[in-house]
């Protein structure tokens, strides 16, 4: 051995006894290992089968860091009697952190702190990993191909999360983007758009993270679009009880894990019909949005059944003020007991309901408002009257303009002294700060006289004109909430304006908290089936809800209304375990057996539900609502059975392609794919013999067949329509179309005519419309006369040909 590798060997040697001396202690689960070194850091990361270390090894990864005075403190040293781990900081702050480990999982819980009352916050992490393949970022999990890592907060005051904000509302759905070749819907960019909380991407990966706020002082913060926002005082006993797990585990076994978490940690665990929510096979179950009454539920009822559908969900209008939640008599003349028959006539069919809360929205006639408001409705902020004023004073003096000039959000513009409620214009440009035009015992308080000195709030609210509520008033809506299913057996609920909670001051806490009450005030009895979701989602806030169902149909026709947001959206609910869901769908008189079509092959295709918003009288004035309950039916079946391939699967997501399904046999189907193009022909003001047609190309991407294709007219009466095909051979449709009618051809040679809404009104046989035209392109000439000129009318055509088809069966 020569003295250079003896000396090589000597260092090696006492480069390990350094790290050996350094580790502190090794944690162990079923599936990881951490280790934890004399300075209070994680040095590893390891899944015990593999060997692989998934730690980032040149990061800090403190166990756990405190904030004092806006400086962040690491820990210098850590020691351990084997329960628990001391972690001792600079300026003789101690931290006592207890350690539990379990086969699923390890918790670290800060159960003592000798100077807990100094420091701004504490956070657990940054743990900075090498996982960048798939990253959950509410659920706190991220995963390769092989293992997974997640952190999980154990209580409501921890927050999934890292202070980027100070109000403790997460960022920007934007701020964070990271590159990913995989299985996350990319942005326009190449990039994916991240709800950053729990987990982040990062260069190297990625990093989870979690933190407990001291809230024992009152702060300023920034949200709702105030600059100004106070965050008032809250006892949840300061940072000391914040717990969190860690976890890891082959990357087909994380979702077990998670389960498996909140049962040993006596968290929220929703079951449906027996099986925790976010595994259980109908968890994404489409449903019925529809208006009943005491009176017309049946009707209801029977209109989910024949849609083969088993959940029914009211708009939410049952309520007559928010806060309170007091019944509308007119559809509800007996209250909660009526409600209560509702929900037992659809349970004897089958049927579970639900319905929707504007969570914490509070309505200006609700009695938390009028005639005297109570003492915790949410301010934006208070100041002082530098004058005594007379119950009749349209002028108001104050100390400070601060908290009543903020007007991006101040939709109510209301104040508050001390029982009345006063209105205000606008606030004087200069000193002395002045209320101006004022609006005396407003929302039906009475008008008073009050002293110089008396304290002057600005009432937080919301631009769907409703004001919101503080802590106390946030739970105590909560419990009214869970008295309401108590009472009457409902199964379903979506916490609407769930973020209207950041009005507590306590950003994604406040948010969560809502529900996490509500969940622990049910009955017992209802806990076996419920499904839960909101407007939000929130890394605590995973444990209770069931899925999100978010998209709108309010702002465009039935495909395009916030379509591209609810695609997007099912790459977010992959990656954080989230049963898919694309949103409300609203089916009108005029929905078409293809838009349906449409609706449910995307659905199919996503393994995505959905929400069907109609009412009987409406389902009943489309010509066409047999069909498309039936399909409605069939689609749902083959969904929920997992019949569809995911070859199958990937051609329904597809926005080019769109689908028809047929039954052909008992639990068997025809799936055939149909190949759509749309044109719009106008009238043109030409020159004398000039051709007034309109030129497309069609292309028939299937076999030799005839053309089909179904005709809308927009905005005007129109006859007279020709068709000239190739150049060649032109056909006269021997039909005049009234305004908004539909003519149909399917490729039979027969004409079938339409009103709007899909009634029948007769049929014309046309038999060289059965031709066939060859596979490959088509040009297609167009002409037709207008009634009228103005208001842009539009002969629409949309051509169909088939593609191809293939059987689907149920086993």
């Amino acid at each position: 051995m020569t003295r250079t590798f003896a000396c090589i060997l000597l260092i090696v040697a006492f480069l390990a006894a350094c790290a050996k001396k350094q580790e502190l202690v090794t944690l162990s689960t079923d599936h990881m290992d951490i280790q934890i070194n004399q300075n209070g850091r994680l040095t590893a990361l390891l899944d015990p089968a593999s060997g692989t270390n998934y730690l980032v090894a040149d990061s800090t990864n403190a166990l756990l860091s405190l904030r004092k005075q806006g400086e962040w403190i690491l820990p210098e040293s850590a020691t351990t009697d084997g329960a628990a781990i001391t972690l001792t900081y600079p300026g003789q702050l101690v931290a006592t952190v207890q350690v539990t480990e379990h086969g699923s999982h390890i918790t670290f819980d800060l159960v003592a702190f000798n100077q807990s009352d100094s420091v701004d916050l504490v956070a657990w992490g940054p743990y900075h990993t090498s996982i960048g393949h798939t990253i959950g970022e509410t659920v706190g999990v991220v995963r390769d191909t092989i293992y997974a890592l997640g952190i999980q907060s154990l209580n409501l005051k921890t927050l999934g999360g890292y202070p980027w904000n100070e109000s403790d509302r997460m960022p920007a759905f934007d701020i964070f983007r990271q590159e990913d070749p995989t299985d996350m819907h990319p942005a326009e960019d190449g990039s994916v758009l991240y709800r950053v909380e729990a987990a982040k991407p990062t260069p190297a990966g990625s990093s989870l993270q979690a933190y407990c706020r001291n809230r024992s002082s009152e702060r300023i913060v920034q949200d709702f679009n105030h600059d100004q926002l106070v965050a008032p005082p809250y006892d949840d006993g300061g940072v000391v009880g914040s717990k969190i797990a860690l976890f890891g585990s082959p990357v087909e076994q994380a979702l077990d894990h998670l389960g498996r978490i909140e049962q040993t940690e006596n968290l929220p665990h929703p079951m449906i019909d027996g099986v925790w929510g976010k595994q259980a096979p109908n968890a994404n179950a489409a449903y019925l949005i529809t208006s009943f009454t005491e009176e017309t539920v049946q009707a209801s009822i029977a209109l989910t059944k024949r849609a083969g559908l088993k959940h029914m969900y009211h708009y939410g209008n049952m309520f007559d003020t928010w806060g309170h939640f007091l019944w509308n008599e007119a559809e509800f003349p007996n209250g909660a007991a009526g409600l209560r028959t509702c929900v037992q006539k659809a349970e004897a069919e089958g049927i579970r309901v639900g319905t929707h809360f504007l969570s914490n929205f509070i309505t200006t006639d609700d009695p938390y408002v009028t005639p005297v408001p109570d003492d915790d409705l949410a301010l934006v902020g208070s100041s002082s009257l530098t004058q005594s004023i007379s119950a009749t004073a349209t002028e108001i003096p104050i100390q400070s303009p601060d908290f009543f000039n903020q007007m991006k959000n101040n939709n109510l513009k209301t104040v508050r002294i001390g029982d009345e409620l006063i209105r205000y214009g606008k606030v004087s440009g200069t000193a002395p700060w002045t209320l101006l035009d004022c609006q005396r015992g407003a929302w039906g308080t009475s008008a008073a006289a009050h002293e110089s000195g008396a304290e002057i709030g600005k009432l937080l609210d919301h631009g769907y004109k409703v004001f919101l509520t503080r802590t106390d008033l946030t739970r105590a809506m909560s419990e009214r909430m869970a008295e309401i299913y108590n009472q009457t057996g409902l199964r379903q609920i979506s916490f609407d304006g769930l973020e209207g909670n950041r009005s507590t001051g306590l950003g994604a806490y406040g948010e969560s908290m809502m529900p996490y009450v509500w969940y622990n005030a049910l009955d017992d009895r209802l806990l076996d089936h419920l499904i839960i979701d909101a407007s939000r989602t929130t890394h605590f806030f995973w444990h209770i809800f069931t899925r999100m169902n978010w998209g709108e149909p309010w702002y465009a026709g039935f495909r395009e209304s916030q379509t591209e947001y609810r695609f997007n959206n099912q790459a977010y609910f992959q990656r954080n375990y989230i049963p898919g869901m694309l949103g409300w769908f609203k089916m009108t008189p005029e929905t078409s057996v293809a838009d349906v079509n449409w609706l449910l092959a995307k659905a199919a295709g996503y393994e995505a539900g959905y929400a069907l918003v109609t009412d009987p009288d409406i389902v009943a004035a489309n010509g066409h609502s047999d069909q498309i309950l039936d399909l409605i039916g069939d689609w749902e079946q083959l969904r929920l059975g997992k019949a569809f391939t995911a070859a199958q699967r990937e051609r329904l997501r597809d926005t080019e392609r769109e689908f028809e399904l047929q039954p052909s046999g008992k639990k068997s189907w025809t799936l055939t794919e149909v190949h759509s193009q749309s044109f719009e022909h106008q009238p043109k003001v030409l020159q004398p013999g000039q051709p007034t047609h309109s030129t497309f190309e069609l292309d028939n991407r299937g076999e030799a067949q005839p053309l089909a294709f179904v005709l809308t007219a927009e905005q005007s009466d129109i006859s007279d329509i020709t068709f000239e095909i190739d150049q060649y051979k032109q056909i006269t449709l021997p039909v005049a179309l009234q305004r908004g009618q539909i003519l149909q051809h399917r490729g039979d040679g027969i004409l079938h005519l339409f009103s709007e809404s899909w009634q029948k009104i007769r049929e014309i046989t046309v038999p060289e419309l059965a031709d066939t035209l060859d596979s490959g392109t088509h040009q297609l000439a167009v002409d037709a006369v207008f009634s009228s000129r103005g208001d842009d009318p539009v002969l629409k055509v949309e051509t169909r040909f088939v593609t191809g088809s293939e059987r689907v069966e149920l086993e």
